[in-house]
């Protein structure tokens, strides 16, 4: 048997830089698109580069190939819900429950604290959606639109829509940064989400103080017409009404009782297609393509609302770009994306060299905080110079997942850190995909927000702050080590 050598921290450093060159190369030549398939490929041609170094330690491809099976086992159940989660944003969508968020959340839109009301109505489509990017590119560029009848500075405006939509995202299990975090950390789901609340709610309370204060030294007194107009849109296209809540509603009553994410999920997913049956039938045609009220409709249009794309038309540019969904193919890139992270992760963990990195790193890091701090640095560090988000939460991960273990810390730990720092500040980069999409979109400069992200700039503090306090830092029991 061939002696295996340990990598060297220079050695190991190599992937990662090549893998750098790549990823800006991405977004440089591909923009917000990167994320689709450039990525990916980058992922696995710096795989590849990892395992022609790993034959100078000697590794063979068996070693390599167990490490990548490995790796892509501990993401399986991420990859299940995050198919399961397409399917049920599809049957959300044409239910009408998704447009009744969107709908309620903009009857708090007040314009005497606008400020607050943007985040506020950003974090409730963001929660319900599941993603910043679409929140910015629908009520994200109409709130914009208000607050510049108002007179109000379009950077404060798009921080207070980025930092509601951030939480949102965050909190969302709809959302793919939200079951990348923990899938990396190797924690669950609903676990996840529950301990991050701990640092999240702090944060945007704290924002929402910020921005009330702020708002009240405004002058408000134009109107909101345009948001009348995103509701009239809503209600033309579905009947909304409170019962529609009675799902989202199951769904929390099953996680709040510990039920496990897929079997939680799929009861939504199929309670919605009740509700699309029972309180917009007069979509079933439009969406199955027929029209005769048959079984055969109905079937129809609730496999396309959970497998396929399903794009509705109200008439109003921005309300429809807001009331689609992609079901199960919608999630196939943010697959795609996790089974390529997972082979680079597993070439790396295989052959030592995410160790040798992450040794050099927690050789300063002797205290919780300080290893919770060496994290959130190291994620902001990829979101500058990888300039992706996911790249942010899947290499920090795979590097300090082990080492939470062998410190006694609970996984959760990890993904929380992971979002806190990764998720949230990519869109503060101007480079980075996020922030490219985000000053696109809204229409005004990355550096031009930053300052009034406020959610955004709290949340790695919050973090290390409980960290360096030992506030809600879950240990291991024993046997768990």
């Amino acid at each position: 048997m061939t002696e295996r050598k340990e990598p060297s921290l220079l050695l190991s450093l190599l992937p990662i830089l090549f893998l750098i060159v790549l990823l800006a190369s991405n977004v440089i030549l591909y923009g917000g698109d990167s994320s689709y398939g450039p990525n990916q490929i980058s992922l696995l041609i710096t795989a590849a580069f990892a395992g022609l170094l790993s034959l100078r330690l000697g590794y063979t491809w068996q070693d390599l190939e167990e490490g990548i099976v490995k790796s892509i086992s501990s993401a399986m159940a991420a990859i299940l819900i995050l198919l399961m989660i397409g399917s049920l944003s599809g049957t959300w969508l044409i239910s009408g429950i998704v447009p009744a968020m969107i709908y309620y959340g903009l009857e708090i839109l007040n314009p005497t604290i606008f400020l607050v009301a943007a985040c506020i109505v950003s974090a409730i489509v963001s929660l319900a959606t599941g993603s910043s990017w679409s929140t910015a590119a629908t009520v994200g560029i109409a709130l914009i639109g208000i607050g510049k009848a108002m007179g109000i500075h379009d950077g404060v405006v798009a921080g207070a829509v980025i930092s509601g939509a951030y939480f949102g995202d965050k909190m969302s299990p709809l959302s793919d940064t939200t079951n990348l975090a923990p899938a990396m950390a190797g924690t669950d789901l609903f676990t996840h989400i529950r301990y991050m609340a701990y640092t999240t709610v702090p944060s945007i309370i704290i924002a929402l103080i910020i921005f009330l204060i702020w708002g009240f030294t405004l002058d408000t007194s134009a109107s909101v017409g345009e948001v009348e107009i995103v509701q009239k849109a809503i209600t033309e296209k579905f009947n909304i009404n409170l019962a529609l809540f009675i799902v989202p509603a199951v769904v929390i009553f099953l996680i709040v009782k510990k039920v496990p994410a897929l079997p939680a999920l799929l009861a939504g997913t199929l309670l919605g297609s009740v509700f699309a049956l029972i309180f917009q039938p007069q979509l079933i045609g439009d969406i199955s393509g027929i029209a005769d009220g048959s079984i055969q409709s109905y079937y129809g249009a609730m496999m396309q609302a959970m497998f396929g794309e399903v794009s509705l038309q109200t008439g109003n540019g921005m309300v429809d770009d807001l009331l689609s969904s992609g079901g199960m193919y919608g999630m196939l890139s943010t697959v795609w994306l996790i089974l390529t992270a997972m082979v680079f992760g597993g070439v790396m963990e295989r052959t030592g060299m995410l160790k040798a990195i992450a040794k050099s790193i927690i050789g300063f890091a002797q205290s919780t905080g300080s290893l919770v701090a060496s994290t959130a640095a190291t994620c902001i560090t990829f979101n500058v110079t990888a300039s992706d988000q996911y790249i942010a939460i899947v290499v920090p991960g795979r590097m300090f997942s082990s080492t939470y273990k062998e410190r006694g810390l609970a996984p959760e730990n990890l993904s929380r850190t992971l979002e806190d720092s990764g998720t949230v500040t990519s869109v503060l980069i101007p480079w980075n995909t996020c922030g490219a999409y985000q000053s696109s979109v809204l229409g005004v400069a990355t550096f031009a927000y930053l300052p009034y992200c406020f959610f955004n700039l709290i949340s790695p503090f919050m973090t290390v702050f409980y960290a360096y306090l030992n506030i809600k830092i879950r240990r291991l029991a024993s046997s768990e080590k």
